[in-house]
């Protein structure tokens, strides 16, 4: 999907998905100490604005201007302060070494636009700095529930630790995960690309 059908996708005053943080983020950062953050393809904010809220100086970047307004509103009925950018990341390179947490967070593209974008997040990471990647994983097509349907911009954690190789980061986490989905008719399970790296 292009900037334009996300935008038509955001345009409802609801939010397309729940305010509340990803319970990956939660678990993943709840033990670092608070710094500057980016959420890159952050969509109307709820990461952005839960950092901004743990005490991260956060940025969030997407290139939906519609979904950006949206986690500016969130942002403010929060009470919090974020920085907002709408950029395409396939174009965006964030500042060498200048944050000490980046996440990416369900950027589901094709390998050959994921590669270089998840390199800038890498290359953004400062000394001792971390990285989260959190993706729908390739086996959730047909194991799991819910997330696009097309196996090209699924992928798994191998996939990205591949995409790291370079980056000088130190892979800590990389597997598949089971993320619970209540639904009209009960809980289901989503399966989930996570990877967690460090600099330094």
């Amino acid at each position: 999907m292009d900037s334009e059908q996300w935008d038509r996708r955001y345009a409802g005053s609801e939010l397309v998905w729940t305010a509340q943080p990803n319970r990956f983020l939660v678990s993943e950062v709840s033990d670092l100490q608070p710094g500057r953050a980016l959420d890159l393809a952050c969509g109307e904010g709820r990461n952005t604005v839960w950092l901004a809220e743990q005490g991260w100086r956060a940025r969030g970047v997407d290139f939906s201007s519609v979904a950006i307004e949206k986690a500016r509103e969130l942002a403010a009925a929060r009470e919090v302060e974020a920085d907002w950018e709408v950029a395409d990341l396939s174009a965006y390179r964030p500042p060498a070494g200048a944050f000490d947490l980046v996440v990416v967070f369900y950027l589901q593209v094709p390998a050959a636009q994921r590669t270089p974008i998840l390199a800038a997040a890498a290359a953004a990471v400062a000394d001792g700095g971390t990285l989260l990647v959190v993706a729908h994983d390739l086996t959730n097509l047909d194991n799991g529930y819910g997330g696009p349907q097309d196996p090209t911009v699924l992928y798994r954690a191998e996939d990205v630790i591949a995409d790291l190789a370079d980056s000088g980061l130190m892979i800590e986490r990389g597997e598949r995960v089971e993320r619970p989905v209540a639904t009209d008719t009960g809980e289901r399970v989503a399966l989930d690309a996570l990877v967690r790296a460090r600099r330094g």
